[in-house]
């Protein structure tokens, strides 16, 4: 389930690819299987040791060909380990709600990609965040949980202020805001209750059939009660130069890492 638009954010073969707060690793496996030089990075070892694992397991039935690679590495997202422009695309997707310095985070970013390069942001979507947090505290207060619900308009501020400009935007997961707003009525940790056990099979028969017929209703939904907010970025020198997809077919070479904690799977 990949919240990402893989194709707008211009991901082909060679490009270097950054997937910050990676978590399971969704989006690098996609990135990676799409031919581009992928690197995760979490700040959690634990997260990064399935991600390792699976990315060689890829490489190992041919779904990653060289000169694609994938590879992880554990840091903290306001100090990358990398040098300066070391990769044409970033995608940071529902990280930046946990980070309590999302500026620094954000001004890392800016120094790791490109010049003619692409960031692409997601984070909740404000409605039906407050939703979650109105309804259960546990929603977010937890150990490394959600510090702040964004303002759409306060997430561009802070993009430009770092030297982004936001080139385009959509929504997705309009089928997960009814199923959480429901998880946190009943409780955030209540996974034996009758509904939300039916409303996940639900889910996961989206995610694992992908019916047109029900991806057409999140499609009409997405807009109304996305769950996150998608921003396209590129720094600002070059916000008018050409679409996603040219600056894609421009952005070779190999990555470039300074040093820091990368493991290769």
């Amino acid at each position: 389930m990949l919240t990402v638009d893989l194709q707008r954010a211009g991901i082909s073969p060679g490009t270097r690819v950054l997937d910050v707060g990676c978590g399971g690793g969704r989006h690098a496996f996609a990135c990676a299987a799409r031919g581009a030089d992928v690197v995760a990075v979490d700040a959690s070892r634990g997260e990064l040791e399935p991600v390792a694992a699976l990315l060689a397991a890829m490489e190992e039935a041919g779904e990653i060909t060289a000169p694609a690679r994938g590879a992880v590495a554990c840091a903290d997202l306001a100090q990358l380990p990398f040098g300066r422009a070391s990769f044409d695309r970033i995608v940071a997707a529902e990280v930046l709600e946990h980070i309590v310095d999302d500026e620094a985070a954000l001004g890392e970013l800016a120094r790791v990609l490109t010049s003619d390069g692409l960031l692409v942001v997601t984070v909740p979507r404000f409605g039906p965040e407050l939703v979650n947090w109105a309804l259960s505290a546990a929603y977010h207060e937890v150990e490394g949980g959600h510090v702040r619900i964004y303002r759409r308009r306060q997430l561009v501020g802070r993009l430009r202020r770092a030297g982004f400009d936001v080139i385009g935007s959509h929504h997705a997961h309009a089928l997960h805001s009814p199923y959480w707003w429901l998880r946190c009525l009943v409780g955030v940790d209540n996974d034996h209750n009758p509904l939300v056990r039916a409303y996940h099979r639900v889910l996961v028969y989206d995610i694992v059939r992908r019916p047109r017929w029900l991806h057409g209703i999140e499609r009409l939904l997405n807009p109304l009660v996305g769950k996150s907010l998608v921003l396209y970025c590129r720094p600002r020198a070059t916000a008018l130069l050409s679409s996603p997809t040219d600056l894609a077919r421009r952005g070779e070479g190999e990555l470039v890492a300074a040093g820091g904690d990368r493991v290769a799977p």
